[in-house]
């Protein structure tokens, strides 16, 4: 995978027609937008792209429509918000390479811009039907990729439309690039990932990539009982993935061949059951990692371990977390994720957050602005440390 992309910045623009794929999915209740951050987001591109004089034609998918057209997941909040944001008006499209799209598209004038409606509302989208992606590049001369979030998927609108006009990265998906890939191609070290979450099925490419880049590879959250298993330990009703004790003691073994300290948890915080509801109070005791008791079930990280992993953090120049360190939707259980998440925050080191519940929860105890970047992508980002190749990165042109 080469991180060294062409960007808005490469091409001339002006009076052109560009395509960008941006990522609109947010967040919606009865029809309101609940949080514009991923439009916030694409704005600097946006903006740049116009003040440049080009006619904008802007794409996202929302939701899982499934291929066909679904009212709640119409774009005409996203395309509201955008006017409100750029201070002039966004008309959406009624469809996506139809009649209407065209006929605004093809109307546009310099300094303009233009939503197409769901993506998904057509199921060549995710097909990435050659056809679909051809009628849709038709519009344009120019395609911009600003949707990270969707750049593992090779659809129609993130990568199918490269094969038919030039292609290249807007601001979002450059700083993405830049700074996970040269986290990974070139860190500065020590180099420490943190990895939580709940299975180890979801990390097992993850693990096995970054055990060959970095110095100090942390592990917490569910799949922390399958490693505590695999050394023998009980782990009581813990989470507990038993297909993987080989594979965990093969990482083990990997770690120590490769010079890499594996750091899991020493101790841990243990309750009679999983919390029901899931933010109810719920009664912890923390005990050592290798003596859980038969009828307890790990929930967090316990405090030993958080000095542990905060310590880590403190003597590293580049650190990757991935995944919480426990229940963090509960507040009892949430002590282990924000004590990694502090630790971020305080050093002094490049910290990268890959998204989904780390960024949340960064975000939520207020500490996005201490943190070097933020990935918008949840699973973009999982894909970027094991090591893969996103097709809505691979499409475009290198520098």
């Amino acid at each position: 995978m080469t991180y060294n992309k062409k960007n808005i910045e490469d091409i001339d623009v002006a009076g052109k027609k560009v395509l960008v794929r941006c990522d609109f999915n947010v967040p919606l209740k009865d029809g309101v937008i609940t949080s514009d951050k991923r439009i916030v987001e694409a704005l600097p591109t946006i903006k740049y792209l116009l003040s440049k004089g080009a006619k904008v034609i802007l794409c996202s998918h929302m939701g899982k429509p499934k291929g066909e057209v679904v009212a709640k997941y119409s774009l005409a909040p996203v395309a509201a918000r955008l006017t409100e944001l750029l201070g002039q008006t966004v008309e959406l499209a009624a469809d996506t390479i139809g009649a209407d799209a065209k006929s605004k598209a093809a109307a546009l004038k310099e300094g303009q811009a233009l939503l197409l409606e769901n993506t998904r509302f057509d199921k060549r989208e995710e097909k990435n039907d050659p056809e679909f992606a051809k009628e849709l590049a038709s519009m344009a001369e120019i395609f911009v990729n600003d949707a990270f979030g969707a750049a593992h998927r090779a659809h129609a609108s993130t990568a199918g439309v490269a094969d038919y006009i030039p292609a290249v990265c807007g601001y979002l998906v450059e700083k993405e690039i830049s700074v996970m890939g040269k986290a990974l191609e070139t860190p500065e070290r020590p180099f420490v990932a943190i990895l939580g979450g709940a299975k180890v099925a979801d990390k097992l490419n993850v693990i096995d990539n970054l055990l060959t880049k970095v110095d100090t590879l942390i592990i917490g959250g569910g799949m922390a009982f399958t490693f505590a298993a695999a050394k023998g330990y009980g782990v009581g009703k813990s989470l507990l993935d038993d297909t993987k004790l080989d594979y965990c003691r093969e990482m083990m073994e990997k770690a120590e061949k490769n010079g890499v300290q594996l750091l899991l948890p020493i101790d841990t915080t243990v309750a009679d059951g999983f919390p029901n509801p899931i933010d109810a109070p719920i009664d912890v005791t923390v005990v050592d990692s290798d003596k859980i008791p038969a009828d307890k079930e790990g929930l967090d990280i316990g405090n030993k371990t958080m000095e542990l992993y905060a310590n880590a953090v403190k003597a590293a120049k580049t650190v990757v977390w991935n995944g919480p360190m426990g229940v963090f939707e509960n507040p009892t259980l949430a002590k282990g994720t924000i004590a990694v998440a502090e630790a971020l925050a305080e050093s002094e080191a490049i910290t990268i957050v890959g998204g989904g519940d780390s960024a949340a929860a960064c975000e939520q105890l207020g500490f996005a602005d201490r943190i070097t970047h933020i990935s918008t992508g949840g699973g973009a980002s999982l894909e970027f440390l094991e090591g893969l190749e996103l097709p809505g990165i691979a499409c475009l042109l290198d520098k």
